[in-house]
């Protein structure tokens, strides 16, 4: 046969291997989130549709099928829940050239009084590896309220994903790494039933600042408006005071006629 047949063959199994591999892939997932518990009580619930690093120009690792294949699940014993902080270890251990690979999720609890609840943020994704090295993103824009989950079609390093996970230093090894969750979800505190809650969504939910805002203007808005009242309430006095009518009242003729005792 010819190179050119031959080719032809090759592409065709090629094709075939792919459309194997993505008919299992759709057998098999999507996955369910991945459950942590801590002291015997789940704590935390997790869900990707994808979870992929890469270091450099190098090409992305997806870890999606090692974190929420059931079969073989990470190992997140190093993961932690209070009540004011929650970390989500995840231990992969040797992937490809990278050795002792961790990748963990740092979530605080704070009450804000002009939102008047609790809300929780991501604040920083650490990747580990290579047992002494680390890179650290930091995620100050990622809330939502305690009480609720957090979703966001894609968490991401990477500049065309609007860069929720912003690297900590340009001058260490973070700048060179890139990290991207799509269809992410997380909620790491009131968890109930092993289920998620409603999901703030990020390009739709009210973050404390924005909602501090909010009511700081709506405070403004009132005193304008009560200004403006008392304006134009004065201005209505004035015209009143203005155009009112002057009173006369005539005199009588008996007060015309000369006094008797003058003549």
């Amino acid at each position: 046969k010819s190179g050119d047949d031959n080719t032809y063959q090759t592409d065709v199994c090629c094709t075939e291997r792919n459309c194997k591999r993505k008919l299992l892939q759709s057998l098999m997932g999507p996955y369910g989130p991945l459950s942590v518990s801590y002291n015997g009580k789940t704590c935390i619930l997790f869900k990707a549709k994808r979870l992929a690093i890469r270091y450099r120009n190098h090409t992305f690792i997806d870890l999606t099928e090692r974190v929420f294949n059931p079969n073989s699940p990470v190992d997140t014993k190093g993961s932690i829940c209070t009540k004011e902080k929650a970390t989500l270890s995840l231990r992969f251990g040797d992937v490809e050239d990278l050795r002792g690979l961790v990748i963990r999720l740092q979530m605080s609890n704070t009450f804000y009084e002009a939102a008047g609840q609790n809300w929780f943020t991501l604040d920083s994704v650490h990747i580990h590896y290579n047992w002494t090295q680390e890179a650290t993103f930091n995620a100050s824009e990622v809330y939502a309220p305690a009480t609720s989950s957090y979703h966001c079609q894609h968490v991401s390093s990477l500049h065309k994903y609007d860069t929720l996970l912003v690297p900590s230093s340009h001058t260490d090894t973070s700048a060179n790494w890139h990290i991207t969750f799509t269809d992410f979800q997380i909620q790491a505190f009131n968890v109930q039933s092993d289920k998620f809650a409603s999901a703030s969504d990020c390009a739709t939910f009210l973050t404390p600042a924005i909602l501090m805002g909010l009511v700081t203007s709506l405070i403004l808005l009132l005193v304008l408006a009560y200004a403006l009242h008392m304006v134009v309430h004065l201005k209505h006095i004035d015209r009143y005071e203005e155009h009112k009518a002057t009173v006369y009242f005539p005199r009588s003729p008996e007060a015309e006629l000369p006094d008797k005792n003058s003549l």
